[in-house]
């Protein structure tokens, strides 16, 4: 009697434990975002955004999704991503370069958490990278503006000198360079991501230098307003900024997040999740040139159409030698294309660019 009590009990227990294990998968996977801007910033994370909503659409109620904003990059960052370790999230997205090394200090301590660091360059067993080829935009946008510009003086916003920043200030020169052997590039940095009042002084002390098409690496649509106040041109950051400068706006290059982060959350669901360094562009999907101005003359909009496709179909890679940096080294051999790891120790400008990259 008594080993019937026991078996009896032996077996609700189990019960119970299958049950619990039951409930713990049918419950919805937890996933955090951090964001270095607010969501309505109208650029890098407004999109990165748009990319949780629709793959939270995407899963039907099988995921659950977190996401803080206005996040600094440094202790800040550090807390917040513990916290949202702590609080259950299995797959925790970091999407600002500052965010590398907090990432990194967080995943040591939750080696079951996956995490996944935007743009950065640091891995480990739980942390991937992953980045968009935003220089395959950016010459796009260069060839555009080496063709519209009257002055033959263009103009960049910088954010911070970092890798991505410096490499895509190449590619747009590179790309005005192709079809403007005559064509100038003027930077001022701005030291920030977002901060609509110092991206404006940026944009208009560019124009009272000259600069006729304004170029961003800032995510508030501010420097198109000033440019549409003062009649030049623009191209949008990371979203559709078409509708705050109808004239001014040639066309965006739009950050399109959300097959990156439906293909990762298949990952850690079915668990084939594993660290890597994932790079995606035109080919991928992940980077769009949309609302192309029809005000651009034909001539304009048909290089941009054919300068994105050869490079979406592999045919043109804007980094192939011969390339000299702007000290007259040879930094790409001819025939040559940067890999992926040499493209993200980019800290060189390329020759024609007159200045220097801050310390």
């Amino acid at each position: 009697m008594k080993i019937n009590k026991w078996m009896a009990a032996a077996a609700l227990a189990f019960t119970s434990i299958l049950s619990s294990a039951s409930n713990a998968a049918d419950e919805p996977l937890k996933v955090g975002f951090v964001y270095v801007g607010p969501v309505g910033d109208h650029g890098w994370s407004y999109e990165h955004d748009q990319g949780r909503i629709e793959m939270e659409k995407h899963f039907a109620g099988k995921v659950k999704t977190t996401f803080v904003e206005n996040v600094p990059e440094g202790a800040d960052a550090e807390r917040v991503i513990t916290q949202l370790a702590k609080s259950g999230h299995k797959l925790i997205f970091t999407t600002s370069f500052g965010f590398m090394n907090p990432t990194l200090k967080v995943a040591k301590r939750f080696p079951n958490v996956r995490f996944e660091h935007a743009t950065g360059y640091k891995r480990s067993k739980n942390v991937s990278t992953y980045v968009l080829r935003t220089y395959e935009g950016r010459y796009v946008s260069g060839v555009a503006a080496g063709m519209t510009t009257k002055s033959n003086v263009i103009g960049y916003i910088a954010s911070f000198p970092i890798p991505e920043v410096i490499r895509d200030i190449n590619a747009v020169y590179l790309g005005a360079k192709s079809v403007n052997p005559d064509v100038k590039i003027k930077i001022v940095w701005a030291n920030t991501w977002y901060d609509p009042g110092k991206e404006a002084d940026a944009a208009n002390a560019l124009m009272d230098q000259g600069v006729d098409v304004i170029l961003q690496h800032t995510d508030s649509p501010a420097p198109l307003i000033a440019a549409e106040k003062r009649g030049k041109k623009g191209i949008g950051q990371a979203s559709d900024m078409s509708h705050f400068a109808p004239t001014a706006h040639m066309f965006s290059v739009r950050d399109y997040w959300a097959p990156h982060y439906i293909r990762t959350v298949e990952e850690v669901m079915n668990g084939t999740w594993k660290s890597e360094d994932y790079w995606g562009g035109f080919a991928e999907d992940l980077l769009h040139i949309t609302s192309v101005n029809p005000n651009l003359p034909e001539d304009v909009k048909q290089a941009i159409s054919d300068t994105q496709e050869k490079i979406r179909s592999g045919a043109f890679h804007p980094f192939t030698g011969p390339i000299k940096d702007n000290q007259g080294k040879e930094v790409i051999p001819a025939g040559k294309s940067l890999n992926d790891k040499e493209l993200a120790s980019v800290m060189w400008y390329v020759e024609g660019i007159d200045a220097s990259i801050p310390k």
